[in-house]
C-alpha cells in the first residue's frame, strides 16, 4: 500500500534529519506563537470554510504542475477568498519541501497547515519553526496512544491539528484522543477510488461542536452544496484547483 511506502521514506528522512539537527536544538530556536491555533478559528465561521492546497504532484497523479509557481497560487487563493491553505511538505512522493512553506508564510496572511506525514513529535516540533499554523495528523499511520500524544503537544505549541479519518472507526478513535478538527479523506488509500459521500456517511458520528472537515474529491459547486447540506464546517481542495489555470475563478465557482 503506498501508504506504508510513504511512512517508510519519512522514517529514513527523519533519521537524517536528526542526525544533522535534535530536537533540543528546534525546541530551542521556536518562538511563542502570535496568533496560537489560528487554524481552527479560520474554520470556525457561519459559511463553509475552504482550504485551498499547493502540491507540485502526488503518488496517484504524478507531477500535477511542471511550472508549479507556488507563491502566485497562494497568493490568488488569499486573493480568491481561501480561509487557510494547505502545503505538502512530503519530499518524494508529493515532491514538497519546508522551504515551500517558509515561502507561502511569508507571502500570505491567512493560517497554513503543514501537510506532511506525521509519524514522530520530532515534526511536530519542526512544523512549529517553519511557520505552520497546523499539522495533519493520520489515523491510518497512528496508534491512539501516539494520536493523543501528539495532540497533546500540537496544543502546547499552539498549533491546530486536523486529524484525518477514513472510516467509523477513526472517527471514534479520534474523539477519543481529543480531536477538535476531524476530516473524512474520501479517497480509499487502498483503491484511490474518491467519493465525497464518505464524508456524507460519516458527519453523524462527529458531534457538532468539533469542526468537520471534507478532504479530495471535491470537483463542482454541486459537491459543495451537498456538503453544506450535510453539515460540513471546511472542505479542503487540491487536485480540483492545482490543475486548473485559473484557480481564482474556480474557487469563485466552487463557491457558487
Amino acid at each position: 500500500m503506498i501508504l506504508d511506502k510513504i511512512v517508510k521514506s519519512t522514517k529514513l528522512r527523519l533519521e537524517k534529519l536528526k542526525s544533522e539537527k535534535s530536537l533540543q536544538e528546534i525546541k530551542d530556536q521556536i518562538k511563542q506563537k502570535e496568533d496560537p491555533f489560528s487554524f481552527e478559528k479560520a474554520l470556525r465561521k457561519n459559511d463553509l470554510a475552504f482550504i485551498c492546497e499547493i502540491k507540485k504532484a502526488s503518488p496517484s497523479k504524478g507531477i500535477i504542475d511542471d511550472d508549479f509557481p507556488f507563491l502566485e497560487i497562494a497568493r490568488d487563493y488569499e486573493k480568491a477568498g481561501a480561509d487557510a491553505i494547505s502545503v505538502l511538505t512530503e519530499p518524494e512522493y508529493f515532491k514538497g519541501s519546508d522551504d515551500i512553506l517558509r515561502a507561502v508564510k511569508q507571502a500570505v496572511s491567512i493560517p497554513l497547515i503543514r501537510k506532511d506525514f506525521t509519524i514522530d513529535p520530532y515534526q511536530i516540533y519542526e512544523a512549529a519553526l517553519i511557520g505552520a499554523d497546523a499539522i495533519l495528523l493520520i489515523c491510518a499511520i497512528l496508534s491512539e496512544e501516539s494520536l493523543k500524544e501528539y495532540l497533546e503537544i500540537a496544543d502546547h505549541l499552539g498549533l491546530s491539528a486536523l486529524v484525518e479519518t477514513h472510516d467509523e472507526t477513526e472517527v471514534r478513535m479520534a474523539l477519543r484522543a481529543g480531536a477538535r478538527i476531524i476530516g473524512v479523506n474520501n479517497r480509499d488509500l487502498k483503491t484511490f477510488e474518491v467519493d465525497i459521500n464518505n464524508s456524507i456517511s460519516l458527519r453523524q458520528f462527529v458531534p457538532e461542536d468539533i469542526l468537520f472537515v471534507s478532504e479530495s474529491g471535491i470537483k463542482t459547486a454541486e459537491d459543495i452544496s451537498m456538503l453544506k447540506e450535510n453539515k460540513t464546517n471546511a472542505v479542503l481542495i487540491g487536485e480540483t484547483l492545482m490543475r486548473c489555470k485559473n484557480k481564482k475563478q474556480m474557487l469563485e465557482q466552487l463557491k457558487g
